[in-house]
């Protein structure tokens, strides 16, 4: 069981029965440090002022969207901590807006209604299993992949990978000479 007692969290949410809704449900973890911001702007100077472990992020805000705080956190000269862990939260489930989240780089994403069990889950999968972060020229945030397949003998991907990025002959993707090196 994580022990959220030392976590500090930012709930970002322009909706304050919403952000109620969750700095109780988080109380009732345990947590005791939750700072609230309505805007982007708040938020930001929340973060520049505080250690904050995670924040929680409404898709839908007032002056900017969550993608668009995401990739300023991540990406801004003057962001106060680029590697924060961040859950997007939305009433919107579609897979554009998912997709849309991960791009950003986002860490977790959550459907409202948030259930305790639900918002449990994110929370200590960002405390326990956090994410390695990937730089390339057009993404900065957690490696997207979600799991580690331990019996993957496929090609390897990555400069940093055993092989260089080198994709074996006997690749079936470099056969049909399709690429699947991920440039980085």
């Amino acid at each position: 069981m994580a022990d959220l007692d030392k976590i500090t969290i930012l709930v970002l949410e322009d909706n304050s029965h919403m952000a109620l809704i969750l700095r109780e449900v988080m109380r009732g973890f345990g947590m005791r440090d939750i700072r609230e911001a309505r805007d982007v702007a708040t938020a930001f100077e929340i973060l520049k002022d505080n250690h904050i472990d995670i924040a929680l992020v409404d898709h839908n805000l007032g002056d900017l969207d969550g993608n668009e705080f995401v990739q300023l956190i991540r990406n801004a000269d003057d962001s106060p901590n680029p590697y924060i862990q961040i859950i997007m939260v939305t009433a919107h489930g579609d897979r554009a807006t998912v997709m849309g989240s991960i791009r950003a780089g986002a860490n977790e994403f959550m459907v409202k209604p948030v259930t305790p069990l639900d918002l449990y889950e994110k929370l200590r999968s960002c405390i326990e299993n956090p994410r390695q972060f990937v730089r390339t020229s057009s993404y900065f945030g957690p490696d997207r992949r979600r799991r580690q397949d331990p019996v993957y003998r496929g090609p390897w991907r990555r400069e940093s990978d055993p092989e260089g990025g080198v994709v074996p002959e006997e690749c079936e993707l470099a056969k049909a000479g399709r690429p699947n090196v991920i440039e980085g």
